[in-house]
């Protein structure tokens, strides 16, 4: 049995992220790199309950993905996977990650989980087939990985979990929005109602909506600093490099050109790793 179709289903790339910021949440919360087996089993879990809801939506959007041409190639549209065992496996996974979480590690890290595919899987996903707010409600599950590597490392929620949890739901809009626009006929043969679906030509909902989070993003960012729980280290680079990213949508918003989205694109996905490099130094340095 070929396993690799199984394993593109889990969207690794997106999986590995999230483990990183769970991770991150972890260390955070925990102010140390101690427990390693607490935090080992916290990647686990959520790596496994993570794969399964990805599976879980590439199984509910499949047929949309064989319309689009940056999905048709993906392993049930291809026929590498027939759709009623991507469902199994995407269930088993969630089930798995989410038991291993409460047996290993804590109730509330494993109800995080659980909810966290509950969103992603049965509220974000149908839901892109009928608003464009879809958006806004996705990042709520996109976001909440901090919180379960926060919930593992303290076993309750606090300020900086909640920071944490607000950097990356304001960082999701102009990094999928960005995505939406340029993506936006692929996503109309599918009929996902997107944001650029709806809006005018010129996007100006859209380009709005890009420049209004990424200035939001800068105060935002620096949340974990005025709750007390990073120093000036963070704050100044924080704040330099929340400047130079909104510098780039303000060229965005004025150009509204493929070429300039592309480059936001880049740069939100250069932006997330950068901060977290910033938080790991800091906690590394105080």
């Amino acid at each position: 049995m070929n396993l690799k179709p199984y394993y593109e289903l889990c969207k690794p790339r997106i999986t590995l992220m999230i483990v990183i910021m769970a991770a991150l949440g972890f260390i955070l919360g925990k102010g140390s790199l101690s427990n390693f087996d607490i935090l080992f089993y916290t990647i686990v879990g959520t790596a496994l309950s993570c794969g399964g809801a990805a599976t879980l939506n590439n199984y509910l959007e499949w047929e949309q993905d064989s319309q689009m041409k940056r999905t048709k190639n993906r392993a049930i549209p291809r026929g590498a996977v027939p759709p009623h065992l991507a469902l199994c496996s995407g269930v088993v996974l969630v089930v798995l990650g989410t038991a291993f979480l409460v047996q290993q590690v804590n109730l509330l890290t494993g109800y995080l989980a659980l909810l966290t595919a509950f969103l992603y899987v049965l509220v974000y996903t149908p839901l892109k087939r009928y608003t464009w707010l879809n958006t806004l409600i996705g990042a709520i599950p996109g976001a909440m990985p901090p919180l379960g590597g926060w919930s593992a490392a303290t076993g309750s929620l606090s300020l900086g979990a909640w920071s944490l949890f607000a950097i990356l739901f304001i960082w999701q809009h102009p990094h999928f929005y960005s995505i939406a626009w340029l993506y936006k006929d692929d996503y109309a043969r599918a009929s996902f109602k997107m944001l650029p679906n709806v809006d005018d030509k010129l996007g100006n909902r859209t380009f709005f909506q890009i420049l209004a989070y990424s200035i939001v993003l800068i105060p935002i960012s620096l949340l974990p600093y005025l709750a007390g729980f990073l120093s000036k280290f963070y704050f100044i680079n924080a704040l330099l490099l929340g400047m130079a990213f909104l510098l780039i949508a303000v060229y965005v918003y004025l150009a509204r050109t493929n070429l300039w989205t592309k480059r936001l694109l880049l740069a939100s996905v250069i932006y997330l790793p950068l901060l977290f490099s910033i938080i790991v130094i800091d906690l590394i340095i105080a």
